[in-house]
């Protein structure tokens, strides 16, 4: 399972992890994903995406019409 929403395209940020000696480890900042189901009422199915907590939310507020209409439009298989 890659770490990137299909909506907004949040995927994995790196940067070091810092112990108490002030060694520097890489480490990987996943972003928050979750796999949700939709009813998609134009094409009459359920549709299962791939997003963030915020990729929820813009759903939420935009509709599940218009981000995966985004989510099509930025190459996207939904």
């Amino acid at each position: 399972m890659s770490a990137h929403c299909m909506l907004t395209g949040a995927q994995p940020g790196f940067g070091n992890r810092i112990s108490h000696s002030h060694r520097r480890t890489s480490r990987r900042f996943d972003p928050n994903i979750q796999r949700k189901r939709y009813w998609l009422p134009s094409e009459g199915r359920y549709v299962r995406l791939r997003l963030s907590a915020r990729g929820i939310k813009t759903v939420d507020t935009i509709g599940v019409e218009a981000a995966v209409a985004r989510i099509r439009a930025r190459g996207g298989k939904v």
